[in-house]
This record gives C-alpha cells, structure tokens and sequence, in this order.
C-alpha cells in the first residue's frame, strides 16, 4: 500500500525544519563558565578553554553581553597560598571570587546575569566542599554557615544570583535566611539540586587548580539514582530555590526530564567540563563533525527540559545561532 501519512512531508527543506522544530536554541538561554585566578593560564586538558585574570574576564564579559548570551557563571580561584582548612577566602572582600564578581559586575551591569558558584572546594587546602569533622569527613552543619558567609559576601559583591554547588543539606534555606537577614532579598539562588559524583568533572580539577585527594560520594549523588535526584530538588524548592540544576547533563537526561517535569521554577543544566573535552579531542581527530556535534548535544540537553544550559561552548555556540 501506498502510505498517505508520510511524516517526511515535514523534513523535506531547511525552511520546513526550521519551521517545525520543537527545540530551538537561543543564546539568551546560555551561561558561559569562567575561571578566574591571579593569571591568565590555559587549562591543558580543556582545549579552548583558560583562566582569566581580572582584566581577561572583563573582556569575556563584554563578548558575552555583545553575543547575548543569557548569564555568565564564575569561579574563583585562589592562589594555593591563600586556601586553608575553612577555606576563608570563599567570603573575604578581597577573596578572588568576590573580585571576580566586582569585575565582572563593574563591566556588564544589569546587561549579563552574573551567576558565581558558592562552595568551598576552590578555597580549602583540602579541596573538599566543606569544613572537615575529627574524623575526616564533611561536617554538613559547620559548613551551612560557611556557606552563609560566602553567599553573603558574593551578594555584596554584586552578584545576580549565588549558586550552592556542595550538595549540603539545607544550603538553600540557610543561604536564604542569611541573604534575606543582610538585605539581598533581591538576590536568587540558583540550587545545584541534582549533582552526581560524576567522573566528568576530571579537567574542571585543573581548572580550578584543586587539591582533592579522595572523593566527594559522601555529599554527592550516586550515578545510578534517579529518583533521588527528583527528592533533592523537591527539598531544594521547599527551601526556596529560585532555579534549580542537575549536574552533569548530558548523562543525566533522564534525571533532567524528571526534574523539569515537577519544577515550578527555571531548570538548568550544566555540561560539564567531562563532556565537553570528549567531544573536543573527538573532533580533533576527525571522528565526528564538531559543530554538528557541540550544537546536537546543547539541543538533546534543552530538549530535555533544560530552560538554561551552562556550557563551555556558550559563546561560540551562539555565535553559531545567530
């Protein structure tokens, strides 16, 4: 038989694609992560990708507004002379992410949402996400108001939106609280809700120079839990999460479409440093097509309820759609 229903019909020209796509990128949707340190220094395993000093960040953050790019998303990275066991730099004025925020924020003003992620690791000797207990591990309390501290410096830094990445129970209400408590009742909080301890997050070590030795399994979620992941962010929006992310994305879509179906607030999304590298060294050898690849894997992750994608990739991906 001759088929009469023939879903090709919609496939037949670019236009006709275009004009049906269910996905559709835009760079208003992207974040751009930035590493920020005392030098500008290229990161060996993340092709592409550096360290900025202040004045390079300035100038990645005039390229993000001019590519409208929705946010950028900064981590600041010590020197190893200033981290200690608390981590203090992650709230001192002069620490290297409320000067990142400042920077940046003295560039862009309310042109770029200035995103800064809030956690320790970066700061500590140890490199772990929070204060350590006699016994070694991640005292989950001690380390709450830590977090409060560092939220509020980053606020009266200038940042748009503080980001609690270490999977501590009851980060975001305590951050709200302290926020709330200092004035910055205008300031959100974007929860890493779902974040897994992920093998992909090897070249962000690098990156933001750290000192980890173990793991972190005791505070981030097991890869093969799925609903899990619902359960951290229904508690994360309980406590007042204006946005909510899973961490990684590309291997967690699953976990990301659980979590865009009951969220009431923006989804993110971030593809992580693992992910990005794979494709990159992928491409350098000719296997795949790079710029097929980079947009079909940001597209998989929105078409899977991401509303903002962090992606190293940002700005040139949205070079690409405009």
């Amino acid at each position: 038989m001759t088929p009469h229903i023939r879903p090709r019909r919609l496939r037949t020209t670019p236009a006709m694609r275009r004009l049906v796509s269910e996905t559709r990128l835009h760079p208003g949707q992207l974040v751009w992560p930035l590493f920020v340190g005392e030098d500008s220094a290229p990161i060996s395993s993340m092709p592409g990708v550096m360290r900025h000093d202040l004045a390079s960040v300035e100038e990645a953050a005039r390229k993000a507004v001019d590519a409208g790019l929705g946010g950028v998303m900064l981590f600041g990275v010590p020197d190893d002379a200033d981290k200690d066991a608390q981590g203090t730099h992650g709230w001192l004025p002069d620490g290297m992410g409320q000067r990142a925020v400042s920077a940046v924020k003295g560039i862009v003003g309310d042109d770029l949402v200035v995103m800064v992620d809030t956690c320790l690791d970066e700061f500590t000797s140890h490199g772990h996400c929070g204060v350590l207990d006699d016994r070694g591990g991640v005292d989950n309390d001690a380390t709450l108001a830590l977090y409060a501290r560092m939220a509020v410096a980053q606020a009266e830094a200038g940042a748009h939106v503080v980001s609690p990445s270490g999977m501590m129970d009851g980060q975001v209400a305590v951050i709200r609280e302290a926020l709330d408590a200092a004035g910055h009742t205008d300031v959100a909080i974007l929860a890493y809700a779902a974040k897994y301890a992920s093998a992909f997050y090897g070249p962000f070590r690098e990156a933001v120079a750290s000192t980890l030795q173990g793991d972190r399994r005791t505070y981030q979620q097991d890869p093969g839990n799925r609903r899990e992941g619902v359960r951290e962010t229904r508690l994360d929006l309980v406590e007042g999460a204006d946005m909510v992310m899973v961490k990684p994305a590309s291997h967690y879509l699953d976990v990301l479409a659980d979590v865009a179906a009951l969220s009431e607030v923006p989804v993110a999304a971030y593809q992580v440093s693992g992910e990005y590298v794979m494709i990159e060294a992928a491409a350098e050898r000719g296997w795949i097509e790079r710029q097929r690849a980079v947009e079909e894997s940001v597209t998989s992750i929105a078409r899977a309820g991401a509303d903002i994608v962090l992606t190293y990739w940002a700005l040139e991906l949205a070079g690409w759609l405009k």
